[in-house]
């Protein structure tokens, strides 16, 4: 992937209400607003932009959504990543999200 814009931000961790839900974090809404300005364009179906996101030294591919209810792009967080960086639900974390 080439890197064209990175964000960094602190979040905190929530859960979906829905029964075996994802986890996530909510980009704050003034990034969310400059990365939809230069990179709607972009977005697959359902307003998905592919990323790539670390938190601490883990690096992954991923995607964040647009979501409309929070009027901000949400990350979600694999159990994997979250097990690998020791994060539980409304910790506040430090992420950064490579476009």
């Amino acid at each position: 992937m080439i890197v064209k814009a990175q964000y960094r931000f602190a979040a905190k961790v929530w859960k979906h209400s829905a029964a075996a839900s994802w986890y996530f974090v909510s980009l704050p809404i003034k990034q969310a607003k400059e990365i939809r300005f230069h990179f709607q364009n972009l977005e697959e179906g359902w307003g998905r932009l592919s990323c790539n996101a670390q938190i601490g030294k883990t690096r992954w591919n991923s995607a964040i959504w647009f979501d409309t209810k929070h009027q901000s792009y949400i990350l979600p967080l694999k159990a994997e990543i979250r097990k690998k960086e020791q994060i539980t639900t409304a910790q506040q974390i430090s992420i950064t999200v490579f476009i």
